[in-house]
């Protein structure tokens, strides 16, 4: 299952959100999929996760992704460890 969070961090004058999922190669997969460029992958943060833009999470939701609050999906991301 692919995670995407509602946390609307500014960056650049743009909102971003979180992306994260129940493996790497899904979160990876899925990424490609929807458009997301690889180094958008934060492997060495606290919790494996891919920043995206509203746009990217529209359409990550479209493709099925599951819309969690930010502590949710830091739960998940960080079993990815």
């Amino acid at each position: 299952m692919i995670y995407v969070d509602n946390a609307r961090i500014m960056w650049r004058g743009k909102r971003r959100y979180h992306m994260t999922a129940d493996s790497l190669d899904e979160l990876h997969q899925f990424a490609h999929q929807i458009g997301v460029a690889r180094c958008w992958f934060h492997a060495a943060s606290r919790h494996p996760h891919y920043d995206i833009t509203g746009v990217q999470r529209v359409a990550a939701l479209d493709a099925g992704a599951e819309a969690v609050g930010p502590r949710e999906l830091v739960t998940v991301a960080k079993r990815l460890h």
